[in-house]
C-alpha cells in the first residue's frame, strides 16, 4: 500500500501542477469547438446549483457511451423513480446527447478533471449514493476519494483491450489498487475479465455481464424522428449511409459514390461525420467534388437531383439507419478502430466495413462468423471495391436481406446486460433507496 499511496500522491501533484496547462489546452480546443470553453467551472468541480445531492452518478464519456448506456439508464430510472440520477460526460457532444435522450429526467453536468480539489468539490456537492463508471474509465484520484467516502463503485460494460493493458501496466501501482476499490466489475466478455484480473482486479468482484451495446431497441422517439426524416427524403432511394465518418473517410465515400453512380445514378449518399466541428469541412468537400448536397440542418426536402445529404445534426443517426438500404461504418478505413455495427443491425441493414474494426473486435468476430458483415481489405483500390460492394448489394436484394437478418439475430441473442447491471447496482445501494 505504501507504493500505492506514493504513486497516488505523485499523480495528484503532477495534475495539480499542470492544471493551468490543461485549462489552456481546453481553451485552444475551444477555438474549433466553442463548447469546450463553456461550463468550464464544471470541469473544475463546480457543480451547477440546481443539482440535488444523494443521486446515483453514472458516467458516460461521450456520445457512444451515452448511447450504449441508454437502456441501463432507462431501467435505473424505472427502478428508482424517487432517487435522482446524475449522468455525467466529458465531451460537449456527449452532453448534447444526454439532453436529447433524457431531458428533464436526469441531472447532468461534466465529470470534473481527475485533480484532487476538483473531484473533492464534485463529491462534496453531489454526495453520491453510488458511482457507476463504464468500460475503461479508471480515474485513480476520483476512485480513491469515492472509496474514502464509502461510496459504492460499480464498473459496467468493462472493456480492457491489449493496447489499454500495455498503457495501464505502466501505471500498475495506481491501477491495481484502484480496481480493488470497485465493489463489482462487470466485463463484456471473458477475455476482458481476464485482462482486468491480470491488472489486479479481485476474482470475487469481477464477472462477465455481456455488452450493454446490444441492449438497443426501436423507440417512439426514433420512430417519430424516422417519420420526420422520411418526409424530407421525398421517397428517395436507394439510400447508402456512410456513418460516423472521420478525416479521409468522406473523400473515400465520395469517390466510391461517383463510381457507383455510373450504374445506379439515382443513389443517394447520406454522410454522417462523427464530429460536429467537421460538418462544414465535409460540406465543402462535397461541393468541391461537384456533387449536389443538402444539409440536414437546412430542413428542406431533398430534390430528385440531390446526390448527398449531409446529416449535420446530432441524435438522428438511428432514425436514418431505419430509412437506409446499405450502411458503411466510418473509422474502419484507417486506424480509428471503427464504430458500433449493432445499430444498423437492429434495423436489419447490410453493413460494409473497412479493414480496422479493432474497437469492436469481439462484436465484429460474431458478425463475421454469422455472415452479417462485408469487410473490405486494406490493400488495393478501396474506393472501387467499396463501390462494387454497394452495387452488388443493390443488385442482389436477397444477399442484402440475409446480411441484415443475420445481424439482427446477433443483436437479439446477446441482449440482457442492462438488466444484469441493474441487479448489481441494486445490491450496492442502501436498502431505503
Amino acid at each position: 500500500m505504501l507504493k500505492y499511496h506514493l504513486a497516488l500522491l505523485l499523480y495528484r501533484l503532477f495534475f495539480l501542477i499542470n492544471l493551468p496547462v490543461i485549462i489552456i489546452v481546453l481553451l485552444i480546443r475551444s477555438t474549433k469547438h466553442k463548447a469546450y470553453r463553456q461550463r468550464l467551472g464544471e470541469r473544475l468541480g463546480l457543480v451547477p446549483g440546481g443539482i440535488k445531492p444523494g443521486s446515483i452518478v453514472i458516467h458516460a464519456a461521450s456520445v457512444g457511451e451515452v448511447m450504449a448506456l441508454k437502456a441501463f439508464v432507462e431501467q435505473v430510472l424505472a427502478a428508482y423513480p424517487t432517487l435522482p440520477v446524475t449522468l455525467t460526460t466529458f465531451t460537449p457532444t456527449g452532453s448534447e446527447q444526454v439532453k436529447k435522450l433524457f431531458a428533464g429526467r436526469v441531472q447532468h453536468c461534466y465529470l470534473p478533471l481527475d485533480i484532487w480539489p476538483c473531484s473533492a468539490l464534485f463529491l462534496h456537492k453531489l454526495a453520491p449514493k453510488a458511482m457507476v463508471f463504464m468500460e475503461t474509465e479508471l480515474w485513480p484520484n476520483l476512485i480513491s476519494q469515492s472509496a474514502g467516502k464509502n461510496i459504492p463503485l460499480l464498473l459496467v460494460n468493462g472493456r480492457l483491450s491489449e493496447n489499454s493493458m500495455k498503457n495501464y501496466r505502466k501505471l500498475s501501482w495506481l491501477i491495481a489498487p484502484a480496481l480493488k476499490r470497485f465493489a463489482a466489475i462487470l466485463s463484456q466478455s471473458q477475455p476482458h475479465r481476464d485482462n482486468f484480473l491480470a491488472l489486479g482486479a479481485s476474482p470475487d468482484t469481477c464477472t462477465v455481464s455481456g455488452n450493454l451495446k446490444f441492449d438497443i431497441s426501436q423507440t417512439t422517439e426514433i420512430s417519430n424522428k424516422q417519420q420526420e426524416l422520411s418526409r424530407l427524403m421525398a421517397s428517395r432511394g436507394p439510400v447508402w449511409i456512410a456513418a460516423s465518418t472521420h478525416e479521409g473517410d468522406e473523400q473515400l465515400m465520395v469517390e466510391a459514390y461517383k463510381k457507383a453512380c455510373v450504374e445506379v445514378p439515382e443513389l443517394l449518399l447520406v454522410l454522417v461525420p462523427r464530429h460536429p466541428e467537421r460538418f462544414e469541412k465535409v460540406h465543402q468537400l462535397c461541393l468541391d467534388a461537384d456533387l449536389s448536397v443538402i444539409k440536414r440542418s437546412a430542413n428542406q426536402p431533398l430534390g430528385q437531383d440531390t446526390q448527398v445529404w449531409l446529416l449535420d445534426t446530432l441524435g438522428e443517426l438511428m432514425a436514418a439507419y431505419a430509412l437506409s438500404d446499405i450502411v458503411t461504418i466510418g473509422g474502419t478505413f484507417s486506424h480509428i478502430g471503427g464504430h458500433n455495427p449493432l445499430e444498423p443491425a437492429l434495423f436489419k441493414k447490410p453493413v460494409i466495413v473497412g479493414s480496422d474494426m479493432s474497437n469492436f473486435a469481439e462484436i465484429h468476430q460474431q458478425f463475421t462468423q454469422e455472415q452479417a458483415v462485408i469487410q473490405l481489405a486494406a490493400t488495393g483500390d478501396v474506393s472501387t471495391a467499396l463501390a462494387q460492394q454497394v452495387q452488388n448489394l443493390l443488385e442482389s436484394p436477397q444477399q442484402a436481406q440475409t446480411l441484415g437478418e443475420n445481424g439482427y439475430h446477433i443483436v437479439r441473442q446477446n441482449q440482457g446486460a442492462s438488466a444484469f447491471s441493474l441487479k448489481q447496482l441494486s445490491q450496492l445501494l442502501p436498502e431505503n433507496s
